[in-house]
């Protein structure tokens, strides 16, 4: 041991550098292999049968998948993140990479989500869609990064005041412009028709104060059949989102294809055929009564605030830092430093321990958020819909509702679904 704490001190600083944050790479992917061990060795693998509390709400078909699933991603997950790691330790050594990740996300699509049943794409739709994210990416990511080095270099000894600025400037822009010139690059948006669901959902949000301006559709079900909902906006423009996916009336998977239709579209009718998926209207307004709660409750702020102080202390740290030669040394810049150079190295690499903390501490507030938005639903009457959509929205999208309580702590930002059942149990009983 004293041998090698002297070869350790014998090290330049730069190699200690490397060392410790290779190391502590590794560290992360170690743990996160040993939770997906507990998670699919002791619960997918043994647990075989509905427990006794699900016996009256999942059948043991619906199970059986459930926990089929969850196995192949689990599995999947294993292999794509070891890669990912050996591929980061090369990247640390050589900072190059030429492997993208396209060939994992082929595989998790055309394999995993195809095997069981929710990829609804042509490999030529994959491709197109690809493209299109590469191109937008580039378009947003190229200008921003940029503007953001020319800051760095002229803002003098205050550079990060301007950088965070600047960011959080980025950000709030992204966010107003997303959902009506981005996402509609990539999926169909169409608005919600007149009736009765319409009006409950205006209704509702008027008397929560909730300043609804718009509600649209958006056909998911051409991407994945996995279902969602959202809303986004500032101030008194707030529009809704669903997924028809969520919708039982609206979903495309629910509607047998028109005689003399292409083969494209019987494919789809062979796969979903026996699948009704989605929920009635009083389930989907249980579920905004949720996601609204987010926004009563002020958790869309919350996570805001959480997420520019971050932002702040991040550039603070990393003014801090980019002068230190040692740094760029440890992985390979001996003469030049960089900016971006620094920022990948200090952002990616340095702050990992930091983020790894920052990760867990926002999954415990998620968790906490979850519980008081289906509280909130709760309180607008909404327990005994919100309990059999989550029943429904669990099975339509394979959740296994057994986990390891290590693996779920550490992993999920939504409470497992029997802990939420058991919370809405009571007001729903009454």
């Amino acid at each position: 041991m004293a041998l090698s704490g002297d070869l350790w001190t014998e090290l330049p600083a730069e190699r200690r550098i490397f060392c410790s944050v290779l190391l502590f790479s590794w560290a992360v992917y170690l743990w996160e292999a040993f939770l997906a061990h507990r998670q699919q060795r002791r619960v997918y693998r043994t647990t075989t049968h509905v427990p006794q509390e699900l016996g009256q709400i999942m059948d043991s078909e619906t199970f059986e998948k459930s926990r089929l699933y969850q196995l192949d991603k689990s599995t999947f997950s294993f292999w794509s993140g070891l890669y990912s790691e050996v591929e980061g330790t090369v990247m640390l050594a050589t900072l190059f990479s030429a492997v993208t990740g396209l060939p994992w996300s082929l595989y998790n699509t055309f394999v995993i989500e195809e095997k069981h049943g929710f990829n609804q794409q042509t490999l030529g739709f994959f491709f197109k869609d690809a493209i299109k994210k590469f191109v937008v990416t580039q378009c947003i990511l190229l200008p921003v990064t940029s503007l953001l080095l020319y800051i760095i270099k002229i803002g003098g000894d205050y550079f990060f005041i301007y950088a965070w600025l600047f960011t959080l400037v980025v950000s709030l822009v992204l966010v107003t412009i997303y959902a009506d010139y981005i996402a509609p690059l990539f999926d169909k948006f169409i608005p919600l028709p007149e009736g009765e669901l319409k009006q409950q959902i205006e209704t509702m949000a008027k008397s929560i104060d909730f300043p609804l301006t718009k509600v649209y559709v958006v056909e998911g079900s051409k991407r994945s059949s996995h279902s969602n909902a959202y809303f986004y906006g500032f101030f008194k423009n707030k529009r809704i989102v669903l997924f028809d996916t969520l919708l039982e009336d609206y979903s495309a998977l629910n509607k047998e294809p028109a005689e003399g239709e292409d083969g494209e579209n019987e494919e789809t009718k062979s796969k979903t055929k026996n699948k009704k998926q989605g929920c009635k209207n009083e389930e989907v307004l249980a579920v905004l009564g949720h996601e609204l709660g987010h926004w009563k409750l002020g958790h869309t702020i919350k996570n805001i605030i959480i997420s520019q102080m971050n932002s702040f202390l991040c550039f603070f740290l990393f003014a801090v830092l980019i002068g230190q030669k040692e740094l760029f040394a440890a992985f390979g810049f001996y003469d030049t430093q960089p900016t971006l150079i620094g920022l990948m190295i200090i952002f990616q690499f340095i702050f990992s321990p930091y983020n790894e903390v920052l990760s867990f501490c926002l999954t415990v507030l998620s968790r906490r958020f979850e519980f008081q938005a289906d509280a909130f639903a709760k309180e607008l009457g909404k327990a005994k819909d919100l309990y059999s959509a989550l029943i429904k929205l669990n099975k339509d999208n394979l959740g296994f509702p057994v986990s390891d309580w290590i693996f779920s702590m550490w992993h999920y930002s939504h409470p497992p679904l029997l802990e939420r059942l058991q919370a809405l149990k009571d007001a729903k009983q009454e």
